[in-house]
Protein backbone atom coordinates (compact mmCIF):
# COMPACT_ATOMS: atom_id res chain seq x y z
CA UNK A 1 0.00 0.00 0.00
CA UNK A 2 1.60 2.92 -1.29
CA UNK A 3 1.66 5.91 1.92
CA UNK A 4 0.02 9.51 1.38
CA UNK A 5 0.83 12.55 2.14
CA UNK A 6 -1.57 14.10 4.25
CA UNK A 7 -3.02 17.15 2.95
CA UNK A 8 -2.71 20.65 4.64
CA UNK A 9 -5.92 21.29 6.60
CA UNK A 10 -7.94 23.86 4.66
CA UNK A 11 -7.80 27.22 5.50
CA UNK A 12 -11.24 27.87 7.82
CA UNK A 13 -13.61 30.69 5.96
CA UNK A 14 -13.55 34.55 7.08
CA UNK A 15 -16.78 36.47 7.15
CA UNK A 16 -16.35 40.01 6.49
CA UNK A 17 -19.20 41.06 5.56
CA UNK A 18 -21.45 41.24 9.29
CA UNK A 19 -23.40 44.73 8.53
CA UNK A 20 -26.54 44.02 9.62
CA UNK A 21 -25.39 40.07 9.84
CA UNK A 22 -22.58 39.88 12.32
CA UNK A 23 -21.76 36.21 13.58
CA UNK A 24 -23.50 36.29 17.25
CA UNK A 25 -21.97 37.26 20.32
CA UNK A 26 -21.51 34.66 23.18
CA UNK A 27 -23.56 37.24 25.40
CA UNK A 28 -26.10 36.52 22.67
CA UNK A 29 -26.65 33.42 22.50
CA UNK A 30 -26.27 33.19 26.10
CA UNK A 31 -29.04 35.23 27.00
CA UNK A 32 -31.32 33.94 24.40
CA UNK A 33 -30.94 30.54 26.24
CA UNK A 34 -31.71 32.02 29.59
CA UNK A 35 -34.59 34.30 28.23
CA UNK A 36 -36.36 31.35 26.78
CA UNK A 37 -36.25 29.20 30.05
CA UNK A 38 -37.13 32.00 31.79
CA UNK A 39 -39.25 34.34 30.16
CA UNK A 40 -41.36 31.69 27.56
CA UNK A 41 -44.79 33.37 28.79
CA UNK A 42 -45.94 35.68 27.20
CA UNK A 43 -45.52 39.60 28.67
CA UNK A 44 -49.01 40.26 28.82
CA UNK A 45 -50.14 37.69 31.02
CA UNK A 46 -50.90 38.29 34.39
CA UNK A 47 -49.52 35.30 36.27
CA UNK A 48 -46.24 35.36 38.22
CA UNK A 49 -44.46 33.81 34.69
CA UNK A 50 -46.11 36.31 32.53
CA UNK A 51 -45.08 38.93 34.79
CA UNK A 52 -41.92 37.68 34.92
CA UNK A 53 -41.13 37.94 30.95
CA UNK A 54 -42.84 41.53 31.44
CA UNK A 55 -39.83 42.13 33.66
CA UNK A 56 -37.51 40.98 31.55
CA UNK A 57 -38.59 42.87 28.34
CA UNK A 58 -38.81 46.40 30.77
CA UNK A 59 -35.04 45.88 31.40
CA UNK A 60 -34.19 45.53 27.94
CA UNK A 61 -35.66 48.46 27.64
CA UNK A 62 -33.93 50.01 30.01
CA UNK A 63 -30.92 49.05 29.11
CA UNK A 64 -31.51 50.43 25.46
CA UNK A 65 -32.43 53.68 27.08
CA UNK A 66 -29.28 53.98 28.96
CA UNK A 67 -27.59 53.09 25.98
CA UNK A 68 -28.92 55.71 23.70
CA UNK A 69 -29.56 58.72 26.38
CA UNK A 70 -33.72 58.27 26.26
CA UNK A 71 -36.39 57.30 28.73
CA UNK A 72 -37.27 53.68 28.83
CA UNK A 73 -40.81 54.38 27.74
CA UNK A 74 -39.21 56.03 24.26
CA UNK A 75 -37.63 52.34 23.48
CA UNK A 76 -39.63 49.98 21.26
CA UNK A 77 -38.91 47.06 19.95
CA UNK A 78 -39.78 45.99 16.35
CA UNK A 79 -39.72 42.80 14.19
CA UNK A 80 -36.62 43.88 11.97
CA UNK A 81 -34.80 47.20 11.14
CA UNK A 82 -36.55 47.56 8.06
CA UNK A 83 -40.14 47.47 9.94
CA UNK A 84 -39.08 49.76 12.60
CA UNK A 85 -37.77 52.81 9.52
CA UNK A 86 -40.95 52.01 7.71
CA UNK A 87 -43.14 52.18 10.61
CA UNK A 88 -41.29 55.61 11.80
CA UNK A 89 -41.50 57.16 8.47
CA UNK A 90 -44.79 55.99 7.55
CA UNK A 91 -46.32 57.14 11.25
CA UNK A 92 -44.45 60.49 11.80
CA UNK A 93 -44.64 62.18 8.52
CA UNK A 94 -48.58 61.96 8.52
CA UNK A 95 -48.96 62.78 11.58
CA UNK A 96 -47.62 66.35 10.65
CA UNK A 97 -49.62 66.81 7.46
CA UNK A 98 -51.11 70.03 8.36
CA UNK A 99 -47.78 71.43 7.92
CA UNK A 100 -46.47 69.15 4.91
CA UNK A 101 -45.80 65.81 3.97
CA UNK A 102 -42.86 66.15 2.45
CA UNK A 103 -39.86 64.36 3.38
CA UNK A 104 -36.18 65.31 3.35
CA UNK A 105 -33.40 62.91 3.13
CA UNK A 106 -30.03 62.55 1.88
CA UNK A 107 -29.17 60.72 -1.30
CA UNK A 108 -27.45 57.90 0.43
CA UNK A 109 -29.72 56.78 2.85
CA UNK A 110 -30.93 53.12 2.94
CA UNK A 111 -33.18 51.78 0.34
CA UNK A 112 -35.86 50.68 3.26
CA UNK A 113 -35.83 54.71 4.22
CA UNK A 114 -36.34 55.60 0.23
CA UNK A 115 -38.61 53.50 -0.21
CA UNK A 116 -40.77 54.20 3.00
CA UNK A 117 -40.34 57.78 1.94
CA UNK A 118 -41.75 57.87 -1.29
CA UNK A 119 -44.86 55.57 -0.45
CA UNK A 120 -45.43 57.65 2.64
CA UNK A 121 -44.83 60.83 0.32
CA UNK A 122 -45.22 60.20 -3.47
CA UNK A 123 -43.49 63.15 -5.52
CA UNK A 124 -42.89 64.72 -1.86
CA UNK A 125 -39.48 63.69 -1.52
CA UNK A 126 -36.29 65.91 -1.62
CA UNK A 127 -33.18 64.74 -2.04
CA UNK A 128 -30.04 66.24 -0.80
CA UNK A 129 -27.09 65.06 -2.79
CA UNK A 130 -23.68 64.08 -0.88
CA UNK A 131 -19.97 65.01 -2.02
CA UNK A 132 -17.76 62.56 -3.03
CA UNK A 133 -16.61 61.20 0.03
CA UNK A 134 -20.67 59.95 0.47
CA UNK A 135 -21.02 63.05 3.24
CA UNK A 136 -24.52 65.30 2.64
CA UNK A 137 -23.54 68.98 3.24
CA UNK A 138 -25.36 70.37 6.50
CA UNK A 139 -25.79 73.82 5.40
CA UNK A 140 -27.64 72.22 1.72
CA UNK A 141 -29.64 69.75 4.19
CA UNK A 142 -30.46 72.97 6.88
CA UNK A 143 -31.59 75.16 3.75
CA UNK A 144 -34.13 72.15 2.38
CA UNK A 145 -35.26 71.38 5.86
CA UNK A 146 -35.90 74.90 6.20
CA UNK A 147 -38.48 74.54 3.11
CA UNK A 148 -42.44 75.18 3.08
CA UNK A 149 -44.46 71.69 3.63
CA UNK A 150 -41.78 69.87 5.41
CA UNK A 151 -42.85 67.38 7.41
CA UNK A 152 -40.06 64.88 8.49
CA UNK A 153 -36.02 64.86 7.75
CA UNK A 154 -34.23 61.68 7.16
CA UNK A 155 -30.35 61.56 7.86
CA UNK A 156 -28.56 58.03 8.88
CA UNK A 157 -25.50 58.28 11.36
CA UNK A 158 -22.90 56.79 9.62
CA UNK A 159 -23.18 55.12 5.71
CA UNK A 160 -23.07 51.71 5.90
CA UNK A 161 -22.07 50.88 2.86
CA UNK A 162 -18.70 52.93 3.12
CA UNK A 163 -18.38 54.14 6.54
CA UNK A 164 -18.43 57.83 5.95
CA UNK A 165 -19.96 59.70 9.55
CA UNK A 166 -22.67 62.45 8.77
CA UNK A 167 -22.66 65.73 10.04
CA UNK A 168 -26.35 64.96 12.54
CA UNK A 169 -25.49 67.69 15.05
CA UNK A 170 -25.10 70.59 12.64
CA UNK A 171 -28.36 68.81 10.68
CA UNK A 172 -30.78 68.33 13.70
CA UNK A 173 -29.52 71.85 15.01
CA UNK A 174 -30.96 72.85 12.15
CA UNK A 175 -33.83 70.65 11.81
CA UNK A 176 -34.35 71.71 15.49
CA UNK A 177 -34.63 75.74 14.32
CA UNK A 178 -36.96 74.98 11.10
CA UNK A 179 -39.40 72.41 14.24
CA UNK A 180 -39.21 69.13 11.83
CA UNK A 181 -38.29 66.59 13.16
CA UNK A 182 -35.49 64.56 12.54
CA UNK A 183 -35.08 59.87 11.83
CA UNK A 184 -31.52 58.85 12.20
CA UNK A 185 -30.78 55.70 11.36
CA UNK A 186 -27.73 54.35 13.29
CA UNK A 187 -28.41 50.71 11.93
CA UNK A 188 -24.67 50.88 11.40
CA UNK A 189 -23.30 52.81 13.92
CA UNK A 190 -24.75 52.02 17.47
CA UNK A 191 -22.32 49.26 19.03
CA UNK A 192 -19.76 50.38 17.10
CA UNK A 193 -19.86 53.97 17.85
CA UNK A 194 -21.26 56.45 20.27
CA UNK A 195 -24.74 57.71 18.32
CA UNK A 196 -24.86 60.95 20.34
CA UNK A 197 -28.44 62.74 21.52
CA UNK A 198 -28.92 64.82 18.29
CA UNK A 199 -32.12 63.05 16.87
CA UNK A 200 -35.63 62.90 17.37
CA UNK A 201 -36.35 59.42 16.22
CA UNK A 202 -33.29 56.71 16.38
CA UNK A 203 -33.59 53.37 14.67
CA UNK A 204 -31.20 50.84 15.23
CA UNK A 205 -30.30 46.93 14.25
CA UNK A 206 -29.50 44.54 16.79
CA UNK A 207 -27.90 41.97 14.36
CA UNK A 208 -25.44 45.10 13.50
CA UNK A 209 -23.81 44.69 16.08
CA UNK A 210 -23.48 40.80 16.76
CA UNK A 211 -27.23 40.67 18.32
CA UNK A 212 -30.09 38.07 17.42
CA UNK A 213 -31.99 38.95 14.00
CA UNK A 214 -35.76 39.28 14.18
CA UNK A 215 -35.41 42.31 16.32
CA UNK A 216 -35.35 46.18 15.75
CA UNK A 217 -35.06 49.15 17.74
CA UNK A 218 -37.28 52.49 18.01
CA UNK A 219 -36.97 55.46 20.16
CA UNK A 220 -39.40 58.50 19.64
CA UNK A 221 -38.52 61.26 21.93
CA UNK A 222 -41.41 62.91 23.58
CA UNK A 223 -43.02 64.89 22.04
CA UNK A 224 -42.92 63.79 18.46
CA UNK A 225 -46.34 63.29 16.79
CA UNK A 226 -47.14 60.57 15.43
CA UNK A 227 -49.86 58.61 13.75
CA UNK A 228 -49.79 54.77 13.82
CA UNK A 229 -52.27 53.41 11.64
CA UNK A 230 -52.74 50.10 13.15
CA UNK A 231 -55.68 48.12 14.52
CA UNK A 232 -55.98 48.47 18.33
CA UNK A 233 -53.27 46.95 20.21
CA UNK A 234 -51.22 47.62 23.62
CA UNK A 235 -48.71 48.00 20.98
CA UNK A 236 -50.14 50.44 18.32
CA UNK A 237 -46.64 50.62 16.83
CA UNK A 238 -45.84 46.93 16.16
CA UNK A 239 -48.63 44.87 17.13
CA UNK A 240 -48.30 41.42 18.95
CA UNK A 241 -45.25 43.16 20.54
CA UNK A 242 -41.31 41.45 19.71
CA UNK A 243 -40.36 38.09 21.37
CA UNK A 244 -39.32 38.83 24.91
CA UNK A 245 -35.95 36.93 24.59
CA UNK A 246 -35.18 38.13 21.61
CA UNK A 247 -35.57 41.86 22.84
CA UNK A 248 -33.62 40.78 26.16
CA UNK A 249 -30.81 38.97 24.11
CA UNK A 250 -30.74 42.38 21.55
CA UNK A 251 -30.19 44.41 24.92
CA UNK A 252 -27.53 42.48 26.30
CA UNK A 253 -25.62 41.88 23.57
CA UNK A 254 -25.57 45.75 22.80
CA UNK A 255 -24.19 46.23 26.33
CA UNK A 256 -21.89 44.10 25.72
CA UNK A 257 -20.87 45.58 22.60
CA UNK A 258 -20.86 48.71 24.24
CA UNK A 259 -18.13 47.70 26.95
CA UNK A 260 -15.63 46.77 24.01
CA UNK A 261 -16.62 49.59 21.90
CA UNK A 262 -13.07 51.35 22.56
CA UNK A 263 -10.85 48.50 22.28
CA UNK A 264 -12.72 47.49 18.97
CA UNK A 265 -12.46 50.44 17.83
CA UNK A 266 -8.92 50.43 17.39
CA UNK A 267 -8.38 47.36 16.51
CA UNK A 268 -10.64 47.13 13.84
CA UNK A 269 -9.90 50.75 12.80
CA UNK A 270 -6.32 49.52 12.18
CA UNK A 271 -7.17 46.84 10.52
CA UNK A 272 -9.44 48.88 8.15
CA UNK A 273 -6.69 51.57 7.60
CA UNK A 274 -4.23 48.55 6.37
CA UNK A 275 -6.75 47.38 3.92
CA UNK A 276 -7.42 50.89 2.77
CA UNK A 277 -3.63 51.15 1.96
CA UNK A 278 -2.53 48.04 1.06
CA UNK A 279 -5.40 47.18 -2.10
CA UNK A 280 -4.61 49.80 -4.90
CA UNK A 281 -1.07 49.07 -4.40
CA UNK A 282 -2.23 45.20 -4.75
CA UNK A 283 -4.66 45.68 -7.64
CA UNK A 284 -4.59 48.36 -10.66
CA UNK A 285 -7.29 50.76 -11.44
CA UNK A 286 -8.89 50.13 -7.82
CA UNK A 287 -11.54 53.37 -6.19
CA UNK A 288 -11.25 52.83 -2.49
CA UNK A 289 -13.87 55.30 -1.18
CA UNK A 290 -14.95 57.01 1.58
CA UNK A 291 -13.69 59.26 4.13
CA UNK A 292 -10.42 57.59 5.24
CA UNK A 293 -10.63 59.27 8.93
CA UNK A 294 -13.75 60.44 9.54
CA UNK A 295 -15.37 56.62 9.47
CA UNK A 296 -16.91 54.04 10.84
CA UNK A 297 -14.61 51.69 12.22
CA UNK A 298 -15.49 48.35 10.72
CA UNK A 299 -16.59 49.30 7.39
CA UNK A 300 -14.97 49.75 3.77
CA UNK A 301 -15.70 49.49 0.21
CA UNK A 302 -13.70 49.68 -3.25
CA UNK A 303 -14.34 49.29 -6.65
CA UNK A 304 -12.33 47.11 -9.22
CA UNK A 305 -12.89 48.44 -13.10
CA UNK A 306 -13.57 45.77 -15.52
CA UNK A 307 -14.86 43.65 -13.03
CA UNK A 308 -18.41 42.39 -12.14
CA UNK A 309 -19.56 42.59 -8.88
CA UNK A 310 -21.64 39.00 -8.88
CA UNK A 311 -18.47 37.83 -10.57
CA UNK A 312 -15.72 38.63 -7.56
CA UNK A 313 -18.16 37.71 -5.01
CA UNK A 314 -18.57 34.35 -6.10
CA UNK A 315 -14.41 34.05 -6.87
CA UNK A 316 -13.50 35.66 -3.29
CA UNK A 317 -16.36 33.26 -1.71
CA UNK A 318 -14.83 29.67 -3.55
CA UNK A 319 -11.20 31.40 -1.74
CA UNK A 320 -13.16 31.26 1.47
CA UNK A 321 -14.19 34.67 1.92
CA UNK A 322 -17.40 36.15 2.16
CA UNK A 323 -17.67 40.04 1.15
CA UNK A 324 -20.57 42.00 0.37
CA UNK A 325 -21.41 43.29 -3.73
CA UNK A 326 -23.56 45.96 -4.26
CA UNK A 327 -25.88 48.31 -2.30
CA UNK A 328 -25.62 47.02 1.43
CA UNK A 329 -29.47 47.06 1.53
CA UNK A 330 -30.33 45.48 -2.11
CA UNK A 331 -26.73 42.98 -2.39
CA UNK A 332 -29.26 40.12 -2.92
CA UNK A 333 -30.02 41.37 -6.38
CA UNK A 334 -26.59 42.67 -6.98
CA UNK A 335 -28.19 46.47 -8.14
CA UNK A 336 -25.61 48.56 -9.00
CA UNK A 337 -25.52 50.76 -5.70
CA UNK A 338 -27.36 53.99 -5.43
CA UNK A 339 -24.69 54.91 -2.59
CA UNK A 340 -21.88 55.21 -4.92
CA UNK A 341 -24.08 56.30 -7.85
CA UNK A 342 -24.36 59.91 -5.88
CA UNK A 343 -20.77 59.72 -5.10
CA UNK A 344 -20.06 60.08 -8.43
CA UNK A 345 -17.65 56.69 -7.65
CA UNK A 346 -16.89 53.73 -10.06
CA UNK A 347 -20.45 51.25 -9.70
CA UNK A 348 -19.07 48.31 -10.75
CA UNK A 349 -17.37 45.12 -9.34
CA UNK A 350 -17.11 47.04 -5.69
CA UNK A 351 -16.61 44.31 -2.94
CA UNK A 352 -18.32 45.78 0.77
CA UNK A 353 -16.05 44.72 4.15
CA UNK A 354 -17.59 44.70 7.12
CA UNK A 355 -15.40 43.32 10.28
CA UNK A 356 -16.53 41.84 13.49
CA UNK A 357 -14.87 41.01 16.27
CA UNK A 358 -13.83 37.51 15.15
CA UNK A 359 -11.57 39.17 12.23
CA UNK A 360 -8.38 39.25 12.90
CA UNK A 361 -4.79 40.17 11.29
CA UNK A 362 -3.72 37.02 9.90
CA UNK A 363 -7.30 37.14 7.90
CA UNK A 364 -6.70 40.59 6.54
CA UNK A 365 -3.57 39.69 5.21
CA UNK A 366 -4.96 36.55 3.94
CA UNK A 367 -7.33 38.28 2.35
CA UNK A 368 -4.84 40.79 0.58
CA UNK A 369 -3.16 38.22 -0.95
CA UNK A 370 -6.09 36.44 -2.14
CA UNK A 371 -7.92 39.43 -3.61
CA UNK A 372 -5.13 39.96 -6.53
CA UNK A 373 -5.73 36.57 -8.19
CA UNK A 374 -9.23 36.59 -7.59
CA UNK A 375 -9.70 39.99 -9.60
CA UNK A 376 -6.88 38.96 -12.48
CA UNK A 377 -8.64 35.80 -13.29
CA UNK A 378 -12.57 37.81 -13.21
CA UNK A 379 -10.82 40.34 -15.50
CA UNK A 380 -9.02 37.45 -18.21
CA UNK A 381 -12.75 35.88 -18.16
CA UNK A 382 -14.16 39.04 -19.53
CA UNK A 383 -11.37 39.64 -21.42
CA UNK A 384 -9.94 42.79 -19.72
CA UNK A 385 -6.03 41.57 -19.07
CA UNK A 386 -4.40 44.28 -17.48
CA UNK A 387 -0.80 44.28 -17.56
Amino acid sequence: MTPTTPSAPASPRVVLDAGGAAPLLPETLEALYAARLEAWSGPRRLHSEGRRANLLLGAARETVAAAVGARTEEVRFAPSHTAALHAAVGAIAPARRRIGRRIVASAVERSAVLAAAEHTSPDEVTLVPVDSLGRVDADAFGTAVAGEGVGLACLQHANAEVGTLQPVSAVHAAARTAGVPLLVDAGASLGHVDVGPSWDVLIADPADWGGPDGVGVLVVRAGVRARVLTPEDPDPWFPGGASTAVAFAAAVSLAAARSRQAAEDARLRALVARIRERVPTLVPDVDVVGDPTDRLPHVLTFSCLYVDGEAILGELDAAGFAVGSGSACTSLTLRPSHVLAAMGALTQGNVRITLHPGVSEDDVERFCAVLPGAVARVRARLGADLP
